[in-house]
């Protein structure tokens, strides 16, 4: 039997609460995509979510803040108006590798933890299991993820989306919404300094 060894990848915390969180946030997330994203790649954040649960619409609405930006360096699927949740997901998911060349996506998702973390922000590489926190079967999708620490993982998860303050998921929604976009201009001053 072989055994192989699986590299765990290391997965950032962020708590929204603390003083410059947002810019060590865009750090982080400038520093993932320095390491992983390729030229030529297209950038496709895909922000999963539903805007009918106060606990799960942290995508949709950094897709719609996401959409805001100046910068047009980048796709993004999943907004307050075209959510992408458990019953369109493969599909769009299907959808952005058959458009996009060469996609790097960034998923982004709510998720339920531990209760000394709720409220955080997470980042990391590699892809995301949307719905595991809510038992629910959905395709992996990522090259880096982030996600939204919105309420306590246990029994009844379905209703502790139902009954998830709104303010977390606002003040997460800013912070990651925040970072991204340092992120992205730190980012893109390291790419013109190399290539000048």
């Amino acid at each position: 039997m072989n055994q192989m060894k699986v590299k765990k990848e290391k997965i950032y915390y962020f708590n929204p609460e603390e003083q410059l969180a947002s810019y060590y946030f865009g750090e982080a997330f400038s520093k993932l995509l320095e390491e992983n994203y390729r030229r030529g790649q297209e950038l496709v954040f895909l922000c999963i979510g539903s805007d009918r649960a106060t606990g799960d619409c942290l995508g949709p609405i950094l897709g719609y803040k996401l959409t805001r930006l100046p910068s047009k360096d980048y796709f993004v699927y999943g907004t307050l108006e075209q959510p992408v949740h458990a019953k369109n997901l493969a599909n769009t998911i299907q959808e952005i590798y058959h458009t996009h060349i060469d996609p790097f996506v960034i998923a982004i998702d709510s998720s339920l933890g531990r209760a000394t973390h709720i409220g955080y922000a997470t980042l990391g590489k590699g892809p995301l299991k949307p719905g595991a926190g809510v038992d629910k079967d959905l395709p992996c999708v990522g090259d880096l993820f982030i996600t939204g620490i919105v309420n306590l993982s246990g029994m009844f998860d379905h209703m502790l989306l139902q009954t998830t303050r709104l303010n977390v998921v606002m003040s997460l929604a800013d912070h990651i919404y925040l970072g991204i976009r340092q992120g992205i201009r730190m980012c893109i001053r390291g790419f013109h300094s190399i290539h000048s």
